[in-house]
């Protein structure tokens, strides 16, 4: 499929082809669910932790009696009914991670790729090339271009000029290709590409 290639400032710069292999899907919401749940699983730290009753600090001595006080049994004060004591079934030091295939991965973001091309929320620029790093300049850019949430994916390395003054910008994230990714295109509404990433995704899904 052809699609229209324009500038930073809204100019026409001719057509590019994408190819209906990676843009032409029919994207599933099962295969990008579980991407998404996959990459936010791998994010989490895992490092919550409680202590159970053979951690906390507290005597073992026998409360009471064991009979004739009319009350429940109990012979420590570390158990988790008791204030003070260990929390039972509490979170413990883990990793969430779990397993999907390289094939699974290159897939669901094939599919992501699709979902904005069939929601016309896909924009190709020429090139993300400012002289010189002011926000003014790109927010009047982004606008007309009507972009007000998105994410931009450069080519191997981002201009560092544009990527200064994106920053600041609320809603709007930039990434060389390396860092493209199923969660942060499907989190913005428009997904921007410059030439040379999509000759780079192309390229790399030969």
């Amino acid at each position: 499929m052809d699609i229209k290639v324009t500038t930073l400032d809204g100019a026409e710069a001719g057509e590019i082809s994408l190819s209906d292999e990676i843009f032409g899907l029919d994207p599933r919401s099962d295969i990008l669910q579980r991407m998404v749940r996959w990459q936010l699983a791998k994010r989490q730290a895992g490092t919550h932790k409680s202590k159970g009753r053979s951690e906390v600090s507290g005597t073992t001595k026998k409360m009471y009696k064991q009979k004739g006080t009319g009350g429940a049994r109990h012979g420590a004060k570390t158990a988790p009914q008791f204030r003070g004591g260990g929390k039972a079934f509490g979170p413990v030091v883990r990793s969430h991670a779990h397993d999907l295939t390289k094939k699974f991965r290159a897939l669901a973001l094939k599919h992501a790729l699709s979902a904005k091309v069939k929601g016309e929320n896909l924009v190709v620029v020429s090139d993300v090339v400012l002289d010189q790093p002011k926000t003014k300049v790109v927010k009047e850019r982004f606008a007309k271009l009507g972009l007000a949430n998105a994410l931009i994916i450069d080519g191997a390395e981002v201009n560092a000029n544009f990527g200064l003054a994106a920053r600041n910008v609320p809603n709007i994230d930039v990434l060389p290709i390396q860092g493209i990714n199923v969660y942060d295109i499907l989190r913005r509404e428009k997904l921007v590409l410059t030439k040379a990433a999509v000759e780079a995704l192309q390229e790399r899904f030969k």
